[in-house]
Order: C-alpha cells, then structure tokens, then sequence
C-alpha cells in the first residue's frame, strides 16, 4: 500500500505544482487573453480532479505498465506516452471543444504544451516510485485473492 501511495504522490505533486505555476504564474496573461477561465478559480476542486486522476492512473501503471520488461525510465516513458495521450484528450481537445475562449489554436498549443511537459515528470516519477512488479509481488496477490475466495 505504500508503494502505491508513493505512485499517488508521483502524479499528484508534480501535476500541482507544475499546475499551479504554469497557469497560475508563468502563463497567467495567457491564460487570461484566452478568457477560459473564472478569475476566481476554486483550487481545491482542482486538487480533488488531481487526487482522482492520480488513484486512477497509478493502478493503470500497476495492471498494464509495471509488468513490461526494460528499465524503469523506458516503462516510464511509455507509461508516459499513454497518459499525455488519454490526459489531452479530455483536458485540452474536450475542453477546447466545449468552452468558450478567445483562441481555440492557442489554448490547444499552451494545453499541449502543458500535457507534454507534465507527463516526462509524472511517467519516470511513478515508474520509479511504483517500481516494477516482481513474481513475489504476483503471488502475493494471488495468495490474497486465493485467501478472499477460500
């Protein structure tokens, strides 16, 4: 459970902070001459999205990336590779599709931006924090499964 809740944390800090100077800080006038968001946004929404997210995408890694040979930087980037695809699809081209903003062409080139550079953070980060799963770690689960059923 540890292991699992260092996989949380490898999405949820660089995801936060990164968020929040990127939008909030380096882009702020972007963001504003895109007229996209309310001026006073409600950061522990945000936050929760995050926390959702980072359960969510930590048990992915752990059922289809942990098991995947190689090093933990190349699980990392394709993990990596996976996440900024499904992410952008439902943080900038839905968003993009559905709100109102001054500049669809440069909220998708900001967005874009921002998904690529959060995920070469977020996809090393939990491949490391969540390591790779070894046999042991696959019997243990069957073990336990076994136990639930018996």
């Amino acid at each position: 459970m540890t292991r699992f809740f260092l996989g949380v944390l490898a999405y949820v800090v660089p995801t936060f902070a990164l968020g929040f100077v990127w939008h909030l800080i380096l882009f702020e006038r972007t963001y504003a001459e895109l007229a996209i968001y309310r001026s006073n946004i409600i950061i522990p929404f945000g936050f929760l999205s995050m926390l959702i997210q980072a359960v969510l995408f930590a048990w992915v890694y752990e059922q289809a990336f942990a098991r995947r040979s190689g090093t933990f930087l190349s699980r990392g980037l394709v993990y990596a590779a996976f996440g900024a695809v499904l992410s952008w699809s439902f943080t900038t081209l839905a968003v993009a599709a559905k709100n109102v903003m001054a500049s669809v062409p440069d909220y998708l080139t900001i967005e874009t931006a921002f998904t690529v550079v959060q995920w070469l953070l977020v996809g090393p980060l939990t491949a490391y924090a969540l390591g790779r799963s070894s046999s042991r770690d696959e019997q243990v689960g069957v073990s336990e499964a076994q136990g639930l059923t018996d």
